[in-house]
Formats: structure tokens, C-alpha cells, sequence
């Protein structure tokens, strides 16, 4: 529980120019500083507590990682280059007379990942074309098996004449989203190929144009930032390993005691929506607490491969292959680590595509929604046994307290509490200085009872019980009351059964809350 306040004061800070001695005298006075309530309801949904039926939950589960097609496959920039020359000497061409009529390959470097196929989401092609002949020319660019809705890429441009040795140039720069492409090449056996086609004609409306052998026609596509959607082919051998860490804030403050909790289990799962098979392996987890307890699961199945299965069906109908590690008390001392309260979590893996090479023939497929995903799951009954156990925060408060004028002479904090959680708590506060060393310390009256100490509520049929724990603040602790910068609140938890009085595992209701009010009662000397 964290009370946020700062202690309300009221001088009486009354000047009379007449007087001529000090007059004192004292008053007794009472000021409410905190009423709040404070419930699970705020932390309902936030993917730590959940309810299940009259009863909360906590939800452990984590993504530890999420990976898909951009994780797995880039296409670099990559320029291909087209060019040609006559064999002969020279020629005289006639208006609209073809020059070249031609096929060409070019592999693009992705070793050791051999695609047969892609699907473009994003990107661009840059052309320029040059035109060495002092005529214009008319240039058909294709790039055979480069289509979208079923039509090749094809793109149209007269060149104007080159200039002395400058040739003529046309730049053109293309969106190429929505492209699918072939990379088996001309032959349809070969993999990461890109085809493209050169046609050239002579200006059918010019005069006839000499060519020589000494004449380069050139076509450049600049391929840039490409993005792919969908891949085919074989993707290589790709691991993925990685040690992640996350918290839990609900288990900050912890600093001593013990729970005891129902069974559980915890599961690290594993769903694979990518056509590759491969396998998977938790290779740690751990937990440390807030007093830097560390405890390691243990457990045969850390460090032991699992198979993973590839997915199955096509691209709007595929089905994810799901693999689960399941840890529990039969298996690891699942217990021991729970039981540990760590807030810092850390869990290690590995994930192996294609361990075996290519076992599927070069038919590995990915989609744009396919996912690689590892998931650590645990959810259990908030169904406590708490023994002892104590968590503390820490606030900041500023007091003005000058003995030698009107203060606080004597006094007390006063917590009245409504109790509906199954445990009950003493507490207990602590008054720092601004370097956080401990001027004092107050134990308060008697602890703040369980709720199954207490009666049902008929109006919203709780279980609650009425408190009220007092915290004496004597005249030392008053006199230190200008060197309080800060203040401590520690708690301490029990959960015992009425009929026993031991402790015992008690189930957090739905709707619990504690509802308090914090006054002061202070002896207020005025000097005057």
C-alpha cells in the first residue's frame, strides 16, 4: 500500500505589538491527510491481472519475441545492367528497323538463401537508358517474369540523340509495389535470377542512322528498397537466440516472507506460421526478487530441442503449427521459482530454421502475415498463502518544525481501514533523513484485520472488516520532525484462516480493496 501525503499543519501564528513576553498555550487538534481506496481493479486488463469467475488471476504471460518475413529475408539494392554493340564495323540503319531484340540473366547476391519467388510490397526502380547514335531511338525495357495482375513490366521511351560523345539519356524512376516476381530464370530451374529484355528501334520517322561497333546501347534498373511480402524458395539455415528480460511492477517493494501458492504451470510456447520447419529450445529462465534472490528453473527440458513443425495451407487459409514446453512442480522446481516473487524475469532461446538444410526441395513459403512467435504463459489462481510477507515504498514529505516557535508538541497518526482482501497487515513507518538513514521508527497499534475476520457487506455482499491502528508520535520524534525528508511505509502480510489461525492459502474475490483514512491528533503549542 502507498500512502501519498504530507503532513497537514496549521500554526497559529497570531502577533499582538502590544505584548511585550511570550505568551504560550495548547490546543488540541485533529486533521484528516489521506482518505483513498486502493483495489486490484486498476490492474485488471493491464496483462497481469485478469478475472476468472468471482476470482482474479495473475496473468504471467509475455511475447518474448515476434519475428516474420522482414526478419528473415532482405533484398540489397541491386543494379542490373543491360548492354549491346553490333559485331560488325558499322551499319546503316533504316527508320524503324530494329537493333536488338534481346534476353539477358542477372543474379542477385542472397547466398545462402535461394528464392524462386517473391512478392513486392514496397519499392522502386530507377531507369536510365543511353542512346550512343546521333538519331533518336526508340527503347522497350521488359523484365520477363517481373508482373502484376498477369502483365510483364514493361516500360517505353525515345532516347534523344547523343550529342558528339555524350549520349543521350532518359531517367525514369518507378514504383514497383504490387509486383510479383519470378527468380527461376529463363529455363523456369534456376533460383535468385531476374530476367530482363532490351528492344531497340530506329526513329521510324528519321533518316537512316550509321551504327558502329564502337556504339554501347545501355539500360540500368537500380533496384531500391525493396520490401517483400511473400517468398518462395529455400531460406537457408537461420538462427534466431536471444536472452530477454522483462518486470513485473506489481512485485517492486518486496523486502521479506514467503507465499504459498496452488499448483501452476508454465508454458513457453512456440507458434510457427511460416512454411519452414526447424526447432526450438528454452535455453534459461530465471527470476530475481527485489532482495536479489535469484532462483534458475531446473528442469531436463531446458536445453533440450523441441521439433517445430512448418505450417500448413496456403496464403489466405494457412494454419500455424503450435509446440508448447510445459513446466510444472512434476517436472522443476516450478514451485521454488514462483514462490522466489522475482519482478525481474529473464528468459533465454533458441530458434532454428532449416537445422537439417534443404529438406523441403527449395519449397519454403512465407506470407505477410506469417509469424514467428515465442510466448511464455503462465496464469494462476491469486489464491495466497502470505507468511510474513513485507513489502516497503518509500515517499517524499517536507515538515517546517521550529521549537522555538508555535509546533507540534505531541501527538499521533490515526489509520482507520476497511479491510475486504483475505490477509491482514501490520504496519510499520519509517522516518528519513534526506540521505535515507532512519531517524526513527513507529509500529502501529495493532494490524489492520482480514476480512474473514469481519461480516458481509449486504450491499455488495463482501466480506469486510473495520480497523483502526494508531501510530504514537512522542516528543523525540517530534523534535526530529525538520530533518524528515522522507518516509517509509513498510507492510507486512499474513493470511491466516479464522478457524486455525495459521496461515493459509486464501483466494483474492473479485472487487477487493482496502479503503483508508489517515488523521492526525496533534498537541499544538502557539508561541506568541
Amino acid at each position: 500500500m502507498k500512502l501519498k501525503t504530507g503532513l497537514l499543519l496549521l500554526p497559529l501564528l497570531v502577533f499582538f505589538s502590544c505584548r511585550k513576553e511570550k505568551a504560550t498555550w495548547d490546543s488540541n487538534w485533529v486533521a484528516p491527510l489521506v482518505s483513498d481506496t486502493l483495489s486490484l481493479k486498476d490492474y485488471v486488463n493491464d496483462s497481469t491481472i485478469v478475472e476468472s469467475g468471482s476470482v482474479y488471476n495473475l496473468d504471467l504471460t509475455r511475447t518474448i519475441a515476434d519475428f516474420g518475413i522482414e526478419d528473415l529475408i532482405a533484398i540489397p539494392d541491386t543494379t542490373i545492367s543491360q548492354t549491346y554493340s553490333i559485331v560488325v564495323s558499322s551499319l546503316s540503319i533504316p527508320p524503324g528497323t530494329s537493333i536488338v531484340n534481346q534476353i539477358e540473366e542477372h543474379t542477385i547476391d542472397l547466398a545462402p538463401i535461394e528464392l524462386k519467388k517473391i512478392r513486392i510490397s514496397q519499392g522502386s526502380i530507377k531507369l536510365k537508358i543511353y542512346n550512343p547514335v546521333a538519331s533518336k531511338v526508340y527503347f522497350t525495357v521488359q523484365l520477363p517474369g517481373v508482373t502484376q495482375n498477369g502483365i510483364t513490366f514493361e516500360q517505353n521511351y525515345f532516347a534523344p540523340a547523343a550529342v558528339g560523345s555524350n549520349p543521350g539519356t532518359v531517367e525514369a524512376i518507378l514504383n514497383i509495389s504490387g509486383y510479383d516476381i519470378d527468380l527461376t530464370g529463363m529455363n523456369g530451374g534456376e533460383v535468385n535470377v531476374l530476367q530482363s529484355k532490351l528492344i531497340i528501334n530506329s526513329d521510324p520517322l528519321g533518316s537512316n542512322v550509321t551504327v558502329t561497333n564502337q556504339h554501347v546501347f545501355k539500360v540500368d534498373a537500380d533496384f531500391k528498397n525493396v520490401k517483400i511480402d511473400y517468398a518462395k524458395g529455400y531460406f537457408g539455415n537461420k538462427v534466431f537466440t536471444d536472452t530477454t528480460t522483462y518486470t513485473i511492477d506489481l512485485l517492486n517493494g518486496l523486502t521479506a516472507g514467503s507465499i504459498d501458492i496452488p499448483s501452476s504451470a508454465i508454458q513457453l510456447s512456440i507458434t510457427n506460421g511460416m512454411k519452414i520447419e526447424g526447432r526450438a529450445t528454452l535455453t534459461k529462465l530465471s527470476n530475481t526478487n527485489t532482495l536479489g534472490s535469484t532462483v534458475n528453473l531446473s528442469s531436463s527440458l531446458i536445453g533440450n530441442p523441441i521439433y517445430m513443425d512448418a505450417a500448413t495451407g496456403s496464403a489466405w487459409s494457412y494454419v500455424p503449427s503450435t509446440q508448447t514446453i510445459s513446466l510444472d512442480a512434476t517436472n522443476s522446481n516450478l514451485e521454488n521459482y514462483i514462490e522466489n516473487l522475482g519482478n525481474k524475469h529473464t528468459v533465454g532461446y533458441k530458434i532454428e530454421l532449416n537445422p537439417w538444410g534443404n529438406t523441403s526441395g527449395g519449397f519454403n513459403e512465407i506470407y505477410s502475415t506469417s509469424r514467428l512467435k515465442v510466448k511464455l504463459k503462465a496464469q494462476m489462481p491469486m489464491a495466497i498463502g502470505a507468511d510474513g510477507l513485507t513489502l516497503r515504498d518509500t515517499f517524499d514529505i517536507d515538515i517546517s518544525q521550529d521549537l522555538e516557535k508555535s509546533h507540534i508538541e505531541s501527538g499521533s497518526l490515526v489509520l482507520n481501514a476497511t479491510n475486504a482482501f483475505p490477509m491482514n497487515s501490520s504496519v510499520k513507518i519509517y522516518l528519513l533523513d534526506e540521505n535515507g538513514t532512519t531517524l526513527h521508527s513507529v509500529n502501529g497499534s495493532s494490524p489492520i484485520e482480514s476480512s474473514l475476520y469481519g461480516s458481509v457487506d449486504p450491499k455488495d455482499g463482501m466480506m469486510k472488516t473495520n480497523s483502526e491502528v494508531i501510530f504514537v508520535l512522542p516528543e523525540n520524534v517530534l523534535a526530529d520532525l525538520a530533518n524528515v525528508k522522507n518516509i517509509a511505509v513498510e507492510t507486512t502480510f499474513n493470511t491466516p484462516n479464522p478457524a486455525t489461525t495459521l496461515n493459509a492459502q486464501q483466494a483474492i474475490p473479485v472487487g477487493a480493496f482496502i479503503a483508508v483514512k489517515l488523521k492526525t491528533k496533534f498537541v499544538f503549542k502557539a508561541i506568541i
